[in-house]
């Protein structure tokens, strides 16, 4: 954007460059389970294609959250960390989902938040239980709406 700016006496305008608006930047960390690999191909799928109100931009990671955590020596599940994460990525807020066994066999556990960067803070988690993979696979995309709705 350019302002046009009148000075006194020439009359002549010259152009003043207005300061650059940051981009609010979401990135997405794959979700990664080996014990579940179809419920986190599917976490993964549906956290890429979300739209998160005031986000100017979406970056997928080509790595997982843990994947992260160790490259920068941080594996506190803390918003000290993943302030850290968000900053390594040069990102304002970070979408990861986390699978883990349910409490008894054959469940599973799934976990997806949303984390502000700049405020140090979680915005939204959306956790449930599911009696089985397929079950999990099904219903994650609910999960990723509802931690990320405005």
């Amino acid at each position: 954007m350019v302002v046009a700016v009148q000075l006194g006496g020439c009359g002549h305008a010259r152009p003043v460059a207005s300061p650059a608006i940051a981009k609010v930047k979401l990135a997405v960390l794959p979700a990664e389970s080996d014990q579940f690999p179809r419920a986190a191909k599917a976490a993964t799928e549906s956290m890429s294609h979300v739209q998160v109100g005031g986000i100017d931009e979406t970056a997928v990671s080509k790595v997982s959250l843990e994947v992260v955590q160790l490259s920068i020596e941080c594996v506190d599940a803390s918003a000290t960390c993943y302030e850290a994460i968000g900053h390594s990525l040069a990102a304002n807020q970070l979408l990861f989902a986390q699978l883990g066994a349910g409490p008894t066999p054959g469940q599973i556990r799934v976990t997806v938040t949303l984390f502000d960067v700049d405020a140090k803070v979680t915005k939204r988690t959306a956790e449930k239980v599911f009696a089985k993979e397929a079950e999990a696979t099904a219903g994650v995309a609910q999960l990723v709406a509802e931690a990320t709705r405005p």
